[in-house]
């Protein structure tokens, strides 16, 4: 009798399991099994990511508590980060030593640059969310994708492409980690849209949110697709 192939488990760690839920469902369309992780969740990080075949590492919009125009809390110290995330560097850390697929959005991207030794972003403006009737609606802007990054393999091609944008903190490559490389910038200001690791087998951050389907081309979500598929090889590759 042959047995199916059971689903990789991906850890999706997130501020709260509300944010945490369209990033879990990505990960069930792309044929993997999420696992919430909380910051309350106060396991060692060694022990959180065991039996994972990859890291799923998200952040709220930054613009501050829903409907606020508020920057997020911030503090200094070895995981200086947005606040909603300080947990997760750690996590990262974790994933960095054992190799495993790592993918970070939003704020995750910048808690993987700080805890890989860059520096704390800035404060913009030009990337924020708006309120239209009432609503919150994302804003949306042009980022070149370097041709031959692991971005531009995933998703297809480098080049220009429209993304949308809710984020009121940004890298710009002097906050950027030396151990990171950065595979997207903003046409308009230069802000980093992307980093990816070249010493590690899949690393990457993305500053804009692939998760929101209809307001990307339908080939980004080829980061979850291909997430997935780097879990199933890291299981196989330790068992």
């Amino acid at each position: 009798m042959t047995r199916t192939p059971r689903k990789p488990i991906l850890g999706v760690a997130a501020a709260d399991p509300e944010y945490a839920e369209a990033y879990a469902d990505a990960v069930e369309r792309s044929g993997g099994r999420p696992r919430v992780i909380l910051p309350e969740h106060s396991q060692p990080p060694e022990h959180t990511l065991a039996r994972l075949g990859g890291l799923l590492v998200v952040g709220e919009d930054d613009a501050g508590p829903k409907g606020s125009a508020e920057a997020p809390a911030r503090r200094t110290g070895p995981d200086d980060g947005p606040e909603p995330d300080l947990g997760h560097a750690r996590l990262i850390e974790a994933a960095l030593e054992a190799d495993l697929p790592l993918l970070c959005v939003s704020l995750g991207m910048q808690v993987l640059n700080g805890a890989m030794g860059g520096k704390p972003p800035r404060s913009i403006s030009e990337h924020s969310p708006y309120q239209r009737d009432g609503q919150e609606v994302s804003a949306y802007h042009r980022i070149f994708i370097s041709p031959g990054s692991k971005l531009a393999a995933v998703v297809g091609s480098g080049g220009f492409v429209r993304v949308n944008s809710r984020h009121r903190m940004g890298l710009v490559d002097a906050q950027r980690s030396p151990l990171l490389v950065a595979s997207a910038y903003s046409l308009e200001d230069g802000i980093i849209e992307a980093l990816e690791s070249p010493e590690h087998r899949w690393v990457i951050g993305v500053q804009f949110h692939p998760e929101r389907r209809n307001e990307l081309p339908p080939h980004f979500g080829r980061l979850f697709q291909s997430l997935v598929e780097r879990a199933e090889e890291h299981l196989s590759a330790n068992r």
